[in-house]
């Protein structure tokens, strides 16, 4: 039976984007990365089903994952395709990320987006993190200006505090802010998602399968993968995270679907100003 994928407005602005996105980041450079056949046969299944919202960023792969993004749009009818990309993160040093959000690596950071995913335009254009040495008005006013080329149409911001936002927000609307959420990250409820809303800002929640726990990884042996970086996959969390995870698979079962679906459908029901992002490598998603 064939499935029709609803429809959301994300921001004030007019963007439309299928409620169900789709984020590219594990197609590569991660522990299971595909074949570039395979990659765009994902992203063609997924267009072709109504999940049109597709997320990348310059930092996946890293670069990679634009081309690859890039070359499965050429097989796709580009006006029927939401997409997103994001900047910000100049080299991985020693102490983690340099970020630069100065004017000059806006344009340069988006001018090479637009060359390797071989586009006119980005949908959706997203600061990744903020500089805290540059003001995010020296940041928003290059990409206000980025706007009125028509280069990109839409602005948006990841991980940013809530005074950030306000402050991005005043120099031009910001379409969407993309976090996580999902039922094991839900500390954006304090401030984040009441703010959006206030703003009028949509809402992208990424990881919403928690990283891949609650589609599979509790019960995989996770300990050589790269989500040993993060606490609930290391030790006593991870064992007591499983126990919850029981509980998901209990209730699940008592619906007729499995843990995923049904974590999934929780991040769905969240609004109609939410469009979450899971991934996959695999074709059906």
């Amino acid at each position: 039976m064939a499935i029709e994928i609803p429809r959301v407005k994300l921001g004030t602005q007019g963007f439309e984007v299928s409620k169900l996105g789709f984020g590219c980041m594990s197609l590569t450079g991660h522990d299971h990365s595909v074949s570039d056949e395979d990659g765009i046969a994902i992203i063609k299944h997924a267009v072709e089903r109504g999940v049109t919202h597709i997320d990348t960023a310059d930092l996946y792969g890293p670069k990679t994952n634009e081309i690859l993004v890039g070359k499965a749009l050429k097989h796709l009818p580009r006006e029927k395709v939401q997409l997103a990309t994001k900047f910000g993160v100049e080299s991985m040093g020693p102490d983690g990320p340099v970020i630069n959000g100065t004017p000059e690596f806006v344009r340069s950071s988006l001018e090479a987006s637009l060359q390797r995913l071989d586009v006119d335009y980005i949908d959706l254009y997203y600061i990744i993190r903020v500089d805290r040495k540059t003001p995010i008005e020296d940041t928003m006013e290059e990409l206000k200006k980025l706007v009125e080329e028509g280069k990109i149409k839409y602005i948006g911001i990841s991980e940013a505090s809530p005074e950030t936002i306000r402050r991005a927000h005043a120099v031009h609307p910001l379409t969407a802010v993309q976090l996580e959420w999902s039922l094991w990250t839900r500390d954006v409820e304090e401030e984040l998602i009441p703010l959006c809303r206030e703003l009028g800002i949509g809402i992208v929640a990424y990881s919403p399968l928690g990283h891949g726990f609650f589609a599979g990884k509790a019960k995989e042996d996770t300990s050589n993968s790269s989500l040993e970086v993060y606490p609930r996959f290391q030790g006593e969390n991870l064992e007591q995270n499983r126990i919850l995870y029981s509980k998901v698979e209990k209730l699940a079962e008592k619906h007729g679907c499995t843990p995923a679906q049904l974590a999934l459908a929780w991040v769905l029901h969240q609004g109609d100003d939410v469009s979450p992002i899971p991934g996959t490598t695999k074709i059906k998603i």
